[in-house]
């Protein structure tokens, strides 16, 4: 863990929750909206960390809203929780990606398979190219260059991943 006491996940809901209170669905949301394209967060992932966050002082419940979902707000504890996280050292990245795994496998498959492989991928990251891009624009029309410039990682993986097929020994 580190010397902030939250793991990625837990700190990517406290940065989400400095725009106000949300709900686990609405933490769903915003991060896929905002996140996505360069950091996933499942469901199981939100829900297990939001009562840890909510225990260690870091969120505090709000007043349970239609059909039981509950509100969840940062506090002072989860602000500077926070910033101490924003401060420490990110780590190395870890790479992982099922295609290249698959290539690397490649003498197992069949032909077919590998063809299939590639297409699919190609369409993949073709698709979620053209989506990024349109993020990378709406962010920067609303000024917020930050979240422009994250997901401008995204647009370079994406293309990074096409020059990459076009190049893997599928057949």
């Amino acid at each position: 863990m580190a010397e902030s006491g939250v793991n990625p996940t837990a700190a990517a809901l406290l940065g989400l929750l400095h725009e106000g209170p949300m709900t686990g669905g609405q933490l769903m949301a915003a991060a896929e909206r905002r996140l996505a394209p360069y950091w996933s967060m499942t469901r199981s992932q939100v829900y297990r960390e939001l009562p840890v966050l909510a225990e260690r002082g870091f969120v505090r419940l709000g007043k349970p809203g239609p059909r039981m979902s509950q509100p969840y707000a940062i506090t002072a504890a989860g602000k500077r929780t926070f910033s101490r996280w924003l401060a420490e050292d990110p780590g190395r990245d870890t790479i992982r990606n099922p295609i290249a795994l698959r290539i690397a496998f490649g003498q197992l498959h069949s032909s077919i398979q590998l063809k299939n492989l590639q297409v699919a991928a190609n369409e993949y990251h073709t698709e979620a190219l053209a989506r990024v891009r349109e993020q990378v624009k709406s962010a920067k029309k609303e000024g917020d260059n930050f979240d422009a410039s994250a997901l401008e990682f995204a647009v370079a993986y994406h293309k990074a991943a096409l020059t990459w097929l076009k190049s893997a020994p599928v057949g």
